[in-house]
């Protein structure tokens, strides 16, 4: 309906985007390279940043920017990781049954990684999603991991990416010892006014919009509305192509914005 009716090739405020497509304000690509760089030194990496602001899509760029010749990169995301369920899933993730006991199957995923390293040249990279989820054993469980051979060598990058209640629980004295070991902090924040209007601008030219659809009013209410929030951002562009689609309106004012705020919005 949004496609044929705004002569579009794809629908704009999707999840699906390609990274290579992906609106990156600057923010977004200096957090980029310090990840990159966290791969490259096998470095330990904390990305924070409220709900909405871009976490997730920021680790699938990196993902799409990482040489799959020199990287191996392993994504686990779950609200109940244990240390167990974290061994078994980076295990499985190289092809291996891990062993029932956590220390066995830590020592196993020690010696895939030397053999990953050894033979086919290939650097770890582990992304650990939700980690605001992640309760203090676990954490710790990521501490120990990180002590190899008498703490002279990281076995891989390691990179925990949540919400900014993760930075403010690595604040706490319990934590001490975690956040000693942190090697990069980065911080996503909401876009600012000009930076929700690239967005929109650059997924309806990824879309193959060939002009404007949202007027600058629109976009004003939009960004207040979403406070800079991109996922928020897609919801209501995408509420609102609907709504102008099902109405007849090429171009989408401030008026019918608020419209769909007042009776679509949750």
């Amino acid at each position: 309906m949004i496609e044929s009716f705004y002569d579009l090739k794809h629908v704009p405020f999707c999840r699906d985007i390609s990274a290579d497509q992906l609106y990156l304000p600057m923010m977004v690509e200096e957090v980029l390279e310090r990840l990159y760089y966290a791969a490259q030194r096998q470095l330990f990496a904390v990305v924070t940043g409220d709900c909405g602001t871009g976490k997730t899509t920021a680790i699938r760029r990196l993902e799409n920017t990482l040489d799959q010749a020199r990287f191996k990169l392993m994504y686990l995301a779950d609200s109940n990781l244990t240390p167990r369920h974290f061994y078994k899933g980076l295990l499985e993730q190289l092809g291996c049954e891990a062993k029932f006991y956590r220390g066995d199957a830590k020592r196993q995923l020690h010696r895939e990684i030397e053999l990953m390293r050894g033979i086919h040249h290939l650097q770890p990279v582990v992304v650990v999603d939700e980690a605001h989820l992640l309760d203090k054993e676990m954490l710790e469980e990521v501490r120990f991991l990180l002590n190899f051979r008498m703490d002279s060598q990281s076995p891989m990058a390691l990179i925990l990416v949540g919400q900014s209640e993760l930075r403010d629980k690595f604040k706490l004295q319990a934590y001490a010892a975690i956040r000693q070991r942190i090697d990069l902090q980065c911080r996503l924040a909401h876009y600012d006014r000009s930076q929700v209007e690239e967005y929109i601008k650059r997924h309806l030219v990824y879309a193959g919009a060939e002009h404007d659809i949202f007027s600058d009013g629109a976009i004003e209410m939009i960004y207040s509305y979403s406070s800079g929030a991109a996922r928020m951002v897609n919801k209501v562009c995408t509420h609102c192509l609907i709504y102008g689609a099902q109405n007849g309106r090429r171009i989408i004012d401030d008026h019918m914005v608020k419209l769909v705020i007042e009776g679509e919005m949750l």
